[in-house]
This record gives C-alpha cells, sequence and structure tokens, in this order.
C-alpha cells in the first residue's frame, strides 16, 4: 500500500491564518480492490463501490467480510468501465431500495434497481431489474457512472459523451441521445421509471425527456451541497484543461456546460468562436500542468471541522492533487491547492453526517481532516 503524502502547500502549520483549516488525510480501510464511490444509507455505515463489481461496507471498524453485493457476472471491467456507484433511495429505510450504475457485457450504460434482504448488511441480488440503459456500442471510455438523488427526491445520473477523443458523433451537444448528459428521473411514481415535468424537454420536443442538462463530456462525479441543494459537477477534461461546473439549486435545468465547443473556459477544435451566453461557464478550471482527470467532490458540511465549514474540496486522479474552493464576498470562487498526496483519487463521499472521505483506486478509504486544532480563547481581563 502507497503513503500518503501529507504536505500541505497552505504555509507551514505555525504560518496558517486561524480560520483555515491544515487538510490532513487519516486512512480508515485498506486492502480493497479498485474502490471507485463511496456513499451511506442514512446510518453510521459507509458503502464503498469497487470497481470489480462489489460493494462492501465499511462498520466503523473495518469491511464486513461479506459483500453486501455482487454484480461482478453482470459487467465489464476494468479501465474506464464496471461498477461505477450506488446511490441509496431517499426512503431507503422504510422502502430498501437501492440503484447501481454499471457498464454491461455489451459495454452499455445500464442503471438498475435493487432492494436489500433481510440482513441489512447484504442485498438480494436477485431483486436487481434494470430500469435504463443507454447504449455506449463503440469506446470503452466515458461512461460516467455517478447516480445521486437531489433534494427533490429524483435521481440523477451522469453519462459520458461516448468515448474516443474530441466526441467525433458531437454526442455531448446532440439533445436526442443520452450520451454526454446529466439526466433526472422519477423513480417512484411509475415502473421502470417516470420522466419529471419539470425536466427541461419533457414533453419530447427538443430532446430526450430524460436530459436535465448536456454539454458534459465525461461528468465522473458529482454531488449536491446537502445544505442548499447547488450541484457541483467535475467533468474530466481532453488534452488540456479540467472543469467543475456549479448548477444553484433554483436551475430550471437545460444548462449546456460547452463540450464540445469549449474545454473549461477555452474554445475546443474546430470551435474559433465559442464563447456565446448560451454556454455555462465553469466556477473553476486547471490546466494540465497540474493533473490529467478532475475527480469532483463536496463541499463539506460535516461537523467535526469547523474551518472546513461550507468548502468545496476536490481532486485529480493522476497528479493525487487535493484542492478547495472557497466562496468570495462577490460570489465567485477562489481555488487553492491544500494537499499533494500520491493517490489515485477515484472518488469523495460523504457519511450520513457529512464527514467527506477520499478514495485511492490503489485499494484504500482516507478520511478528509483538519490537523490544526482550534485556537484557544482568550479569556478577558478581569476590570480592576
Amino acid at each position: 500500500m502507497r503513503t500518503v503524502v501529507l504536505t500541505s502547500i497552505l504555509l507551514l502549520a505555525a504560518s496558517l491564518s486561524a480560520d483555515e483549516p491544515q487538510v490532513q488525510l487519516l486512512r480508515i480501510a485498506s486492502g480493497l480492490n479498485q474502490p471507485v464511490a463511496i456513499t451511506h444509507a442514512g446510518d453510521s455505515r459507509l458503502f464503498i463501490t469497487q470497481q470489480s463489481g462489489f460493494i462492501v461496507i465499511f462498520d466503523g471498524t473495518g469491511v464486513l467480510p461479506t459483500p453486501f453485493l455482487d454484480v461482478s457476472s453482470l459487467i465489464t471491467c476494468c479501465g474506464e468501465r464496471g461498477l461505477l456507484s450506488v446511490a441509496f433511495h431517499p426512503r431507503y429505510r422504510d422502502n430498501g431500495q437501492f440503484f447501481i450504475d454499471y457498464t454491461d457485457r455489451n459495454g452499455d450504460i445500464v442503471i438498475a434497481r435493487y432492494s436489500v434482504s433481510s440482513n441489512p448488511n447484504v442485498a438480494n441480488a436477485s431483486s436487481g431489474s434494470i430500469i435504463l440503459k443507454v447504449p455506449h456500442p463503440v469506446n470503452s471510455n466515458h461512461n460516467g457512472g455517478q447516480l445521486q438523488f437531489g433534494r427533490d427526491g429524483f435521481l440523477y445520473a451522469g453519462t459520458g459523451d461516448g468515448g474516443a477523443g474530441g466526441d467525433p458523433p458531437n454526442n455531448a451537444q446532440n439533445t436526442n441521445v443520452l450520451l454526454g448528459k446529466l439526466l433526472r428521473i422519477d423513480v417512484d411514481t411509475s415502473m421502470p421509471y417516470a420522466t419529471p415535468p419539470g425536466n427541461p424537454f419533457a414533453t419530447g420536443v427538443g430532446g430526450r425527456p430524460e436530459i436535465w442538462a448536456y454539454g458534459l463530456r465525461n461528468p465522473w462525479r458529482f454531488s449536491f451541497d446537502r445544505e442548499n441543494g447547488d450541484l457541483w459537477i467535475g467533468d474530466v477534461g481532453q488534452n488540456e484543461w479540467e472543469e467543475i461546473d456549479l448548477q444553484t439549486a433554483t436551475s430550471i435545468g437545460g444548462q449546456n456546460y460547452g463540450w464540445r465547443h469549449m474545454e473549461g473556459t477555452h474554445c475546443f477544435n474546430p470551435f474559433s468562436n465559442c464563447q456565446t451566453p448560451a454556454l455555462v461557464l465553469p466556477v473553476a478550471e486547471y490546466s494540465h500542468a497540474d493533473g490529467c482527470s478532475v475527480t469532483g467532490g463536496y463541499r463539506y458540511r460535516g461537523s467535526s471541522f469547523r474551518r472546513m465549514q461550507g468548502l468545496y474540496f476536490y481532486g485529480d486522479y493522476c497528479s493525487g492533487t487535493i484542492w478547495m474552493l472557497s466562496q468570495q464576498p462577490n460570489g465567485s470562487f477562489a481555488s487553492r491547492e491544500v494537499l499533494s498526496t500520491n493517490l489515485s483519487i477515484s472518488s469523495f463521499g460523504e457519511d450520513a453526517n457529512g464527514e467527506l472521505y477520499v478514495a485511492d483506486l490503489a485499494g484504500a478509504i482516507y478520511q478528509v481532516i483538519d490537523a490544526l486544532p482550534l485556537p484557544t480563547p482568550r479569556r478577558r481581563a478581569a476590570r480592576p
């Protein structure tokens, strides 16, 4: 197992401001097989998705020996394929339903519904039913893979543009295909799913009704801010730029995040005049001098580390760098590098309390912590 380089480049701890966290990583689990996602089911357990087709449970002390779910016989692995994430229904405690995203034996993107068994630590493997399949017939890369439930109770899914390089079919801009999109579906009112009436193409006019936003290259990891419902998307770039997109909770959908007209805030060949008001620019970007594949993260909303409160953490798979975004008084966001590691950062995740974790594809899970103690309050001098 590789050792994490706990190097903060914010300055030495002694010179940090009182409100600035000293970000470090605390390893909590190791020996995993290609962990690519971390989430919870509303209780103290962490559910870890392994790309090879297994979901395992970390119960606070260790990883349970029996997998929660094994779908290894259904998937194609690995590279950018495999079992890619799991999302638990908002009413999981009552209905026991959860949803997984994987690439099947044909390479197609599949979203399937499952149920837990009578044993809360083991799923009912025979309960699986496919609710949505997105054809991905040509290339093995750019599958997306993230599932998340929004505050609206709908299931959101990210899909890549179909692969190769440069999106030759222009899938991301084509609203008649589901590749290169953020999808939003209702998994409750009908089977296998329904279209939320508020989706921008809900009637099927102008695009597929499942589409919520488009113009994405490979939204590998996205998350919702548990406090205000904002949506944060880490969209993997082509050859030069990686980006973080922000969609506020007040969005009515239909955003075009630019690919392949743009890569980050830059025009992408063959488009020389790309910047139009119709394209939504990222709130942060970095060049391939600093990495090669962004891993979107979370805005910290836990209670353990006050100085991390409200900061958005994200990383890069290739360089192992972790950054944080902080909101400025004018509403913009400033990004700064907070940690240099030798991890292959595949995912960030939250527990039920909003504490933050990061996965190393090499086989370990770490908690993101602030290692700097809070300052001791000064006592006011007594009046003479």
